[in-house]
């Protein structure tokens, strides 16, 4: 409040500078930016797509994998197109209730996308240790209820962050370093006592991605111990070859996102803009990736890919 009073303002519009220390690569920086949101729109909603007009892969797996395409769109959707406004037009204000709802948003998103990676671990543990009882269990009504409790989960962890940002008093600066707004980000230019956010960050985190990353390993370790009990060599292959995919999506989303937050924490003398590009490429490979995996790795999803492109080409070449 004293320094309120000092001041005598409390900012209510920010610049997001983009990569601080690299502006004049901006429109070099923003080619990849571009053509990677471009993939990542087209391979997420080509998934989707073809997931639900295709009945014979509206089965649990499927399913889950429709909703983390549609997380992967909110969540590049989220970023990229922040960024590349700065990137190519310089446009970096954004008002401060606009820069919570992107925090909101942004940060809810990973938690989605880290439940339902999450429930795809149980499911593939149902797949391969109750096969017989696969569909039984996992029903399309369990499998929208449990969709509608990693949503309201992931909201209403971060709904509370919204009143933490609110109370803040913004008299310090009203820059952020930054592609997009951020909890801590956001609350480091403030002039409050700021420890309840970055108490309520820490409990965010441990709560839904640490938990998550826990819940996931002891679902692999269940997994495996049920793998190497099936006797036939080729069968423990076929079920091991069902989680690849799963695997790779883990691995590209917590991977990068882990070296993020260490970097962060122990790499002080490394540079502002490495820290940045590191947390746009965090957020940027997934919805990219994702898709790409699952459409290589999945016989079924790649066989209807080709069928697609072949019938076009057909129809085009019969006009």
């Amino acid at each position: 409040m004293t320094a309120l009073n000092h001041t005598g303002v409390s900012h209510t519009v920010f610049r997001l500078l983009g990569i601080p220390g690299l502006e004049d690569q901006h429109m070099w920086i923003s080619i990849p930016f571009f053509i990677s949101y471009i993939i990542a729109l087209v391979g997420n909603s080509l998934l989707i797509f073809i997931i639900l007009t295709k009945r014979s892969l509206h089965e649990p797996m499927y399913l889950f994998l429709s909703m983390l395409a549609g997380t992967d769109i909110v969540l590049s959707m989220c970023t990229v197109p922040q960024a590349l406004a700065i990137y190519w037009f310089h446009a970096g204000k954004i008002s401060l209730n606009c820069c919570i709802a992107q925090v909101f948003f942004l940060t809810s998103t990973f938690m989605s996308e880290s439940g339902i990676l999450l429930v795809m671990a149980f499911d593939r543990y149902i797949a391969i240790c109750y096969p017989l009882r696969y569909t039984a269990i996992l029903t399309h009504a369990l499998i929208g209820k449990i969709g509608a409790t990693i949503f309201l989960r992931s909201y209403g962890t971060v709904f509370p962050v919204i009143f933490l940002l609110k109370r803040l008093t913004f008299c310090k600066s009203n820059i952020i370093p930054n592609t997009t707004c951020k909890h801590i980000v956001l609350a480091k230019i403030s002039c409050n006592d700021i420890r309840v956010n970055i108490w309520y960050g820490f409990f965010v985190l441990m709560s839904t991605l640490v938990l998550d990353v826990v819940l996931v390993f002891v679902s692999y370790m269940l997994i495996l111990r049920a793998v190497f009990r099936i006797p036939s060599r080729d069968a423990r292959h076929k079920a091991l070859n069902t989680c690849g995919s799963h695997v790779c999506v883990i691995i590209l989303f917590y991977g990068p996102g882990i070296f993020s937050v260490l970097t962060q924490r122990f790499g002080r003398h490394i540079a502002l803009h490495i820290h940045v590009l590191l947390a746009n490429v965090y957020t940027l490979i997934p919805p990219v990736l994702n898709p790409i995996i699952y459409g290589i790795r999945t016989k079924q999803i790649r066989d209807l890919v080709v069928c697609c492109f072949q019938n076009r080409n057909d129809f085009n070449n019969r006009n």
